[in-house]
This record gives structure tokens, sequence and C-alpha cells, in this order.
């Protein structure tokens, strides 16, 4: 059985509406490509340690990064929330935000103010 992360029919047909319009050469597969970046955010991964099955890791880095440039994540995760036709809230699972280990001394270096006791 494989562990990996495959996006649905019924999801990419969600989720196209909001993907830009393809200008000259067609994209690579969107399905592997989304459901690989999608892999990769969810299991806290370097893009070089992407599964083989979703294709190169320098296609899904460039894909993540010039959509996110773009906004067209942001705008995928807007018009998911609104979908329905009355304001939801949305909350953010916080089992899924990291923070490196050394984040907190970052403040400390750049002379910002610290949280230790009796700094």
């Amino acid at each position: 059985m494989s562990n990996l992360f495959w996006l649905t029919d019924a999801q990419m047909e969600r989720l196209r509406p909001f993907f830009p319009k393809s200008h000259g050469k067609p994209r690579v597969d969107d399905r592997r490509v989304l459901s690989g970046i999608i892999f990769i955010n969810r299991n806290g991964l370097r893009w070089c340690d992407a599964p083989r099955e979703y294709g190169p890791h320098k296609t899904l880095y460039n894909r993540w990064k010039r959509w996110g440039d773009m906004g067209v994540f942001a705008r995928i995760m807007e018009g998911l929330a609104s979908e329905g036709g009355e304001e939801k809230v949305v909350m953010i699972d916080a089992t899924y935000l990291k923070a490196h280990r050394t984040a907190s001394s970052l403040r400390a270096k750049k002379g910002g103010p610290t949280t230790s006791a009796g700094g």
C-alpha cells in the first residue's frame, strides 16, 4: 500500500477554476504536481526528498514558487473557504505549523526583545 497522497477527480474539479491559464507550452500534469506539493508540505520534507512518483523535485518547487508568487494558492484557499455562499470562519490546524528550532534565537541575534526570563 502506498503512503503517497493523490488528489481525487472531484478535488481536481474544485481546484481547476483557480488555475492560471497556460500560455504556450502546456503544463505538466497538474494532479501529479499539486499532489506532490501537498505531500511535501504535509510531511515537512525538503523538495529534493519528494518521491519520484510526483516527478522531478525541481518541477514541484518551480510550480509552488511561481504559483505562490502569482497568488494562485491564496486564491484557491479564499475560494474554497467562501464556497457555499455564506461567510465562513477559516481555522488553521496548528499541528501542521512548524517552526525551525533556531527561529526563537533569531530575535536575539537581530537585537530585538527576547522572551527569556531575566532578559
